[in-house]
Parts: structure tokens; C-alpha cells; sequence
């Protein structure tokens, strides 16, 4: 169940060097919506990933998360750039898996799901490990939590980090080309988690994917970028059964082709 507009992009703009990223982009995202974004390698999936874990500043425009912007502090009725302290406040809404695992390979697999949040949630270790424990059952992996990441194999350490994100309760779960360093059987088992984590948490979901028949099954709503732009917005049933821009079938039929 969706609800009310949570994460706003308004008029936001990045360029690295003379390559424009992302372009006078808006859109909105509801609280609880899942959301796919699809296109290209440069046309700024990732970007928007990054802007959202505050990694990535924009150049223009302003990303606002529950009705709070991002990366400007309200002072009177002027916008002015966040401060870290701001910052670090937004960061708990947000948590986001990326292509690499990030593991802590010195702490067991319990001790790496459970250490943000103590520090940072400040739960009490009994509380996060009860969490954490609850969690690698969720993910498959409750009989590892003694395990190092070195002893676990490539979807393994990945459904540890799934389970780290959601430890730490977020608002907003991003998840980045999770599956491409994987080889399909693994990146099958992670899938079906993920599958597992949608229908289980009441969490917002913004995902970049390649892997099409997952974005079909999860997303209420698919997001196809072009150049920096989203040039098509619509359910998945649609989007991929009936796009309506010449570019969105050209990309899919590409990634058809490729698996």
C-alpha cells in the first residue's frame, strides 16, 4: 500500500566535467512505493541512488525526503546548504545495498548486521542482535551467524548485507545493480530475497536493475532514464508490455538479447 508523496525531486541537475548526468530531473516518490529505474549505463540511475544516501550533491534543484530538503537547512523563509549535522539526521531515513558487499571481513556475520545499529540507532546490543538474528532468518542465512564473510560465498555475503540495510529500520531502501557481481544461480537466490523483502517491509524501494523479470515482479511503477532524463513512468505490466517510447524498446529489446 502506497501513501503520500515521500521523496521529491525538483528541477535537480548534476554534470561531472561537460557530461551532463542528470537534467533538470523531477519526480516524486510515494511513501511505500516500489520503484525501478531501468535505461542505460550513464543516463544517471546510480546518480540518484547516491544523491539520496547524500554521497552526491547535486549542482541545482532540491531533493526533499517526508517533506524535509536533503542537502538545504530552512533558515526563516530562505534555503541555505545542510550542514554535516543535517546530514547525518537525513542519513537515518536511508540505507542502500550496493554492487559490492562492504562487509567487515575482521566480524562475524551477526556482529556485521548488528554493529550501525548500535552506534548509530543506539539499540541495545541484546535488542540489535535479537533484530539481527530475526533478519538472517528472513535472508536464509541463520545458521551463519557465527560464519566470517570469507566463509560465505558471493549471494551469501550479499544477503548479509540486505539484512544489514533493513537492521537499521530505514524509510528508504536503495538498492544498486545488487545481483551484477554474482553469477546467475547466486544472483537467483539474492533475487528471491529481495522478492521476500517486498513483500514483507512496509519500506520505500528505489532499485537499478538489469534483471527485468525481478523489476516486473516487485515494482509498482518502472522509471526508464534516458540522457538524464525519465522519458517513460509507468507499472511494470505496461512499461514492459507495451512501451511507448522508441528508446524504451530499443533498451529493453538490448537487455532481452543480452540474457
Amino acid at each position: 500500500m502506497t501513501g503520500e508523496r515521500f521523496i521529491s525531486f525538483d528541477g535537480v541537475s548534476k554534470h561531472f566535467g561537460s557530461t551532463t548526468v542528470l537534467d533538470d530531473l523531477s519526480f516524486d516518490i510515494r511513501a511505500g512505493e516500489r520503484v525501478t529505474l531501468i535505461g542505460p549505463s550513464g543516463s544517471g540511475k546510480t546518480t540518484i541512488l547516491r544523491m539520496l544516501m547524500t554521497l552526491t550533491r547535486p549542482d541545482s534543484g532540491t531533493i526533499t525526503v517526508d517533506g524535509v530538503p536533503l542537502f538545504h537547512e530552512r533558515r526563516g523563509d530562505a534555503l541555505v546548504p545542510a550542514g554535516e549535522a543535517h546530514l547525518r539526521r537525513m542519513r537515518r531515513h536511508t540505507t542502500m545495498v550496493f554492487q559490492q558487499y562492504n562487509l567487515f571481513p575482521n566480524m562475524r556475520v551477526l556482529r556485521n548486521v548488528t554493529e550501525a545499529p548500535v552506534h548509530v540507532l543506539g539499540l541495545s546490543r541484546d535488542e540489535a542482535e535479537g533484530r539481527g538474528r530475526e533478519l538472517l532468518e528472513l535472508v536464509g542465512l541463520g545458521d551463519k551467524v557465527d560464519a566470517y564473510p570469507s566463509q560465505l560465498s558471493g549471494g551469501q555475503q550479499q544477503r548479509v548485507a540486505i539484512a544489514r540495510a533493513l537492521a537499521m529500520r530505514p524509510d528508504v531502501l536503495l538498492l544498486d545493480e545488487v545481483t551484477s557481481a554474482l553469477d546467475p544461480e547466486l544472483a537467483a537466490e539474492v533475487l528471491d530475497v529481495l522478492r521476500d523483502v517486498a513483500r514483507t517491509f512496509d519500506v520505500t524501494m528505489l532499485c537499478v536493475t538489469h534483471a527485468m523479470r525481478f523489476a516486473r515482479d516487485v515494482s509498482d511503477r518502472v522509471l526508464m532514464f534516458n540522457e538524464g532524463r525519465i522519458i517513460e513512468s509507468a507499472p511494470p505490466e505496461q512499461l514492459f508490455d507495451a512501451p511507448e517510447q522508441v528508446r524504451t524498446k530499443e533498451f529493453l529489446r538490448s537487455v532481452i538479447d543480452e540474457t
